[in-house]
C-alpha cells in the first residue's frame, strides 16, 4: 500500500482547476516546470535559512502544492490533449531534482544527520530510476510503495512541520530518515520484483 493508490481520488477533486488551466491557455509542461521550479526555490530558502527552524513550515506547505501540480501536469496530458515525449522527460527529470532540491537542506539542520538525508535522496532517486527502468525492459512504469513520492513527501513534510514548530531535532528525526531509507530500499526491490513479474506473465 502506498499513498500513490488515492491518487484518483485527489485528482477527481482538482479536475475543476485543471479544467480551468486548460482553458486558460497553461500547458501540462508549464505546470510540471512551475512545480520544479517552486521546490528548488523552497529549497534554496532551507538551505540559506536553515537555521530558523520556522522555514522549514515552508516544506509541507511546497509538497502539498507540489502534489497537486502533478496531478494537474498529468491530467492536462492526458485528458487535454497534451501528451508529449518531452512532457514524459520533463515529469521524471522534474520529481528527481524536485527531491533533491527540498530534501537534501534537511542535512545542514542542526541535530539532523546529513549522511541519513544524503542516503535517503540516494535511494529516492534509484527508487524513481526503477520505476521507469522497468519501461526499458518491457514492463509498465512501476510506482510500487511502501516509499513512493507521496509518501516521502509525507514523512519530509511531517519533519519538517515538526521542526518548524520548534521541537529540536536528535533522535526522533534521524530514526524517522532511518525508517524513511529502509522502506526506500525495499521500495526499490518490490518495483524491480513487480516489473519481473510482468515481464514472466504469459502473454
Amino acid at each position: 500500500m502506498t499513498l500513490y493508490d488515492i491518487k484518483p481520488a485527489f485528482q477527481n477533486l482538482l479536475r475543476p482547476a485543471c479544467g480551468a488551466l486548460a482553458s486558460a491557455g497553461v500547458t501540462a509542461n508549464q505546470v510540471t516546470i512551475g512545480a520544479m521550479l517552486l521546490s528548488i526555490a523552497t529549497g534554496t530558502l532551507v538551505a540559506i535559512r536553515h537555521e530558523e527552524p520556522c522555514v522549514l513550515l515552508l516544506v509541507p506547505v511546497t509538497l502539498l502544492v507540489r502534489m497537486a501540480l502533478n496531478a494537474i501536469d498529468g491530467m492536462l496530458a492526458r485528458e487535454h490533449g497534451m501528451q508529449s515525449a518531452l512532457g514524459g522527460m520533463l515529469n521524471e527529470l522534474g520529481d528527481v531534482v524536485s527531491d533533491i532540491a527540498l530534501y537534501a537542506p534537511f542535512g545542514l539542520v542542526a541535530g539532523v544527520s546529513p549522511v541519513l538525508v544524503t542516503a535517503t535522496v540516494v535511494l529516492a532517486m534509484l527508487s524513481e530510476m526503477t520505476g521507469v527502468v522497468a519501461v526499458q525492459v518491457g514492463a509498465s512504469r512501476r510506482y510500487d510503495g511502501p516509499m513512493g513520492k507521496s509518501d516521502r513527501a509525507f514523512g519530509f513534510g511531517l519533519i519538517a512541520m515538526l521542526l518548524g514548530l520548534g521541537l529540536e531535532a536528535g533522535g526522533w528525526a534521524n530514526a524517522c530518515l532511518g525508517i524513511i531509507a529502509i522502506l526506500t530500499a525495499a521500495t526499490i526491490l518490490n518495483r524491480a520484483r513487480a516489473a519481473l513479474g510482468e515481464l514472466e506473465q504469459p502473454g
